[in-house]
């Protein structure tokens, strides 16, 4: 009966390594959260990077980007000339500083050029948990109502930043 039980850790962790395996196979890697589209912005407040009052997003209405990213984020190098594309095309992107130090993050906007018409402070990383942010770049499409119409949960390429362009009905533009 001793021996049994001398084995008895070695057989759960087995039958879990097993359970963990089968749902590794079965879980679809390219499956991304969407929650919070087509729905309001949450309602979070932020402070501007470069001070000033702070900013209240859950009223904001769009059409604008919102987008999540970090000094320390390599893909948020990668995407920033894609955004800097989008500040001159006139898209509107506000920044929001995730996770990070702010002194970092003017650094790496005066490293990369600042796309931003706004940044905003989530040194906490509160309101990316409110947008359901799994990691950074993240980027949101908001529309003119206020509604969440698209995510974006990886650096921005040209086609994917056209195709959030698209998006933008006319009447949003």
């Amino acid at each position: 009966m001793k021996r049994f039980f001398a084995f008895t850790p070695l057989i759960v962790l087995a039958l879990l390594a097993g359970v963990f395996a089968v749902y590794s196979l079965h879980r679809d890697p390219q499956v991304r959260p969407r929650a919070l589209v087509g729905h309001p912005v949450p309602a979070v407040t932020l402070v501007p990077l470069e001070g000033g009052a702070p900013v209240a997003l859950g009223g904001l209405k769009g059409p604008v980007l919102v987008n999540f990213y970090a000094s320390w984020c390599v893909p948020c190098r990668q995407e920033a000339q894609v955004l800097m594309g989008l500040k001159t095309e006139g898209v509107t992107v506000i920044g929001v500083a995730y996770k990070d130090e702010p002194d970092a993050s003017r650094a790496f906007l005066a490293e990369v050029g600042n796309p931003y018409a706004q940044t905003l402070v989530d040194r906490d990383g509160r309101a990316g948990l409110e947008f359901g942010v799994t990691g950074v770049p993240e980027t949101f499409l908001i529309g003119r109502d206020g509604i969440i119409r698209d995510k974006i949960s990886e650096p921005l390429t040209v086609e994917s930043a056209d195709r959030l362009v698209r998006k933008l009905s006319a009447s949003d533009r």
